[in-house]
């Protein structure tokens, strides 16, 4: 699977990574599927390719250094 790489941003391969693998999920699978199956198909395409991810993540929101929720995430990646 190729990668976008420009080294002028901190996450760039990584980024380049994760939409590869959802090129390849919409590829194999296409259209028309609810959201937690290309959810599912994403996981296993970023296992495949050795990306370190949790999926469900519960997040922290910050504002300008203050604590104003949190969000959950269906992807964190590169833990």
């Amino acid at each position: 699977m190729s990668t976008i790489v420009d080294n002028k941003y901190k996450y760039s391969e990584l980024t380049g990574k994760i939409i590869g693998c959802a090129l390849e999920v919409h590829k194999s699978l296409g259209n028309g599927f609810q959201e937690v199956i290309y959810q599912r198909a994403l996981a296993i395409e970023m296992a495949l390719q050795g990306i370190a991810f949790s999926r469900e993540f519960e997040m922290q929101i910050f504002y300008k250094g203050y604590d104003i929720g949190t969000r959950r995430v269906d992807f964190f990646c590169g833990r």
